[in-house]
């Protein structure tokens, strides 16, 4: 499906081959764009009659800034695993390992450019898998209502989008995509699968154990 010039990755067409695009080399970034409810609210504050303009001031005052962090698990041909987020300050590197890098930490939804990963597709023989994932670090119970979309977007323009749709209540974590090898070529599989508190509290863990990663978890902070 394309829309906007974007190949939309959906249940029905779940996966599309960077090979068969020419992709596969030089950059690739993904962008994590979501609706902020107080960037809403304030943008309905805009001039109109006074009262109607105090009246949006104080639910914009009101909303809540909610903070999404965008990441990347990362298992390498080697056995070798690492995360890029900005949990733990690990930020990444794109000129060397992990190859993978995380440009800014958007804490509100307000930042126009969102959350940025730049993956490093000079390097892609060494990766055996890329898991996309996000999760709500702050102000809300869950993504409903936050529009969040993923576009994945190459040097040469191709665009790849994943929208965080159909979201159950509380979930509060979601497993977006997943980059891998699939009979030789490099594909990126649409997941937009969702955790909730159910499934347990160390939600980096639970996506882990789940992806079957193998990693080790210690706490962090930002």
């Amino acid at each position: 499906m394309t829309q906007s010039g974007a190949v939309v990755l959906t249940k029905d067409a779940p996966t599309v081959s960077l090979d068969k695009h020419a992709v596969t080399s030089g950059l690739i970034r993904v962008n994590l764009n979501w609706t902020s409810p107080r960037a809403t609210a304030e943008r309905q504050a805009a001039p109109r009659g006074w009262f109607q303009r105090l009246r949006a001031s104080m639910r914009a005052s009101a909303a809540k800034d909610v903070d999404l962090d965008l990441g990347c698990m990362i298992r390498y041909s080697d056995g070798t695993k690492t995360v890029v987020q900005a949990l733990g300050n690990a930020f990444g590197a794109v000129d060397r390992f992990p190859y993978v890098a995380l440009d800014a930490d958007d804490r509100s939804g307000a930042r126009d450019a969102g959350e940025n990963l730049v993956i490093n597709l000079d390097h892609q023989a060494d990766f055996s898998k890329l898991l996309l994932f996000v999760y709500i670090y702050s102000g809300a119970i869950d993504f409903r209502g936050l529009d969040a979309v993923v576009t994945l977007t190459s040097d040469r323009g191709d665009r790849f989008e994943v929208r965080l749709d159909e979201c159950p209540p509380q979930g509060h974590a979601c497993a977006i995509a997943l980059i891998k090898r699939q009979k030789g070529e490099l594909v990126v599989g649409r997941e937009v699968r969702w955790f909730t508190p159910k499934d347990g509290p160390a939600i980096h863990d639970v996506i882990s154990r789940a992806y079957r990663l193998g990693m080790k978890w210690t706490p962090g902070r930002k």
